[in-house]
């Protein structure tokens, strides 16, 4: 065992530090909890779950890609339209004779490619993201139009569509084991030891270099919360039809860029550049480079949900990924990610998106309309900001 001394946070400091993400997390029991009371359980009906995923998850897929550029100062505009463009390239594709998987890996490469474009005005030219990206809005938007003439794109066959709203059981023609379907439980065990492991390597790294740490009973609290999370959700799956894909595919997702943010020497650049961008140049970081890389990839997570959201439609549609970014943005800001930059966490994002999720199922449940969601989520996006600030004003941030 290391001779350095090991440092542990007090407890209320701990949860005081950390309260805008407990908070959301409870937040999102609570809005479950009341929904379930005026719904009389609907939305806990296995069958909602699935509905929940597939009508969310490119959201939280761009969400993902959001965090990570919201936490460098900059912002992103243009990936409603960017997942318009790259949807309707990806049925072109599809439909040639390619195949789902290099129409996926193409999808994901011409992604990148737009937003190392983008990456490139705003890293180097020293361009304000805000202007590039709205650039790219229009941009996107118009060659969109371009490209499908202002018409649908149909798809040839349902393969496509299996990829946002395929269930891996089904696919695999796993049989139920009493009244489950198997292969959630698989998945929710696989990320539960990823996790794990991942979480015990940062932690290690941490007291081996004399970093303060979450006290050891609290830090198991909060993998067995996690855990408990993953299986409950993987309960409902398994319940309905199975696994959907796309469970999967944000499951991937979603533990390769927290490895990427807490555990490689990328992810700390990436907070350095957001919590103080001179301090990092003049460390050596080379924070256009990280700037650069972090655009990309936004671009190729935005090719990646274009794929969901125009496989869950079963067309590319030309106006499609209208308010993607809204959500996006939101789902980031509500998730803890802090308008000043430097703070955030993919797994915050997540439940930031969950929550707008469960408050769209929710009044969709109760049969309100459209515009009474666009009012909860304007409020609920200025509240979640103005918390934000009001701590960054109390603690002396800005």
């Amino acid at each position: 065992m290391s001779n350095k001394a090991i440092h542990t946070s007090d407890v209320k400091t701990l949860i005081k530090n950390n309260l805008r993400n407990y908070s959301m997390f409870i937040m999102l029991v609570l809005i479950m909890i009341i929904f379930a009371v005026i719904t009389n359980g609907v939305n806990f009906v296995p069958r909602n779950f699935v509905n929940i995923f597939f009508q969310n998850s490119y959201v939280l897929i761009l969400a993902v890609g959001m965090v990570m550029i919201i936490i460098t100062q900059n912002i992103d505009l243009s990936v409603g339209s960017v997942c318009a463009f790259v949807g309707a390239l990806s049925a072109m594709l599809y439909n040639s004779g390619l195949g789902m998987p290099l129409t996926v890996i193409l999808s994901i490469l011409i992604g990148v490619g737009i937003g190392a474009y983008q990456g490139a005005w705003v890293a180097f030219a020293k361009l304000p993201a805000f202007i590039v990206t709205l650039s790219g809005m229009l941009l996107f938007r118009g060659l969109t139009y371009l490209v499908t003439n202002v018409s649908p794109v149909s798809l040839n066959d349902i393969g496509y569509s299996l990829f946002a709203t395929g269930i891996v059981d089904e696919i695999l023609g796993t049989s139920r084991i009493g009244p489950y379907f198997p292969m959630s439980f698989v998945l929710a065990f696989l990320l539960i030891a990823a996790f794990f492991i991942a979480e015990f390597v940062s932690r290690r790294k941490k007291i081996a270099n004399d970093f303060e740490v979450t006290p050891l009973p609290l830090f198991i609290v909060k993998l067995v919360i996690l855990s408990a999370l993953i299986i409950g959700i993987a309960d409902r799956f398994a319940r309905s039809r199975g696994l959907p894909v796309v469970v999967l595919v944000l499951g991937v997702t979603v533990f390769v860029f927290h490895f990427i943010l807490n555990n490689t020497v990328l992810g700390r650049y990436i907070y350095a550049v957001g919590g103080n961008p001179r301090s990092a140049k003049l460390s050596g970081i080379n924070s256009e480079m990280v700037t650069f890389i972090v655009f990309c990839f936004m671009g190729g997570l935005a090719g990646l949900a274009a794929v969901v959201s125009t496989g869950y439609m079963n067309s590319a549609l030309p106006q499609a990924g209208n308010l993607f970014e809204l959500d996006t943005i939101a789902a980031c800001y509500i998730g803890g990610v802090s308008a000043g930059g430097g703070i955030g966490t993919v797994i915050g994002v997540i439940i930031g998106g969950l929550v707008m999720a469960a408050i769209n199922n929710g009044m969709i449940l109760m049969n309100l309309g459209t515009h009474y969601q666009y009012v909860v989520k304007a409020l609920v996006l200025v509240l979640a900001v103005f918390y934000d600030v009001y701590n960054r004003r109390k603690a002396g941030l800005g």
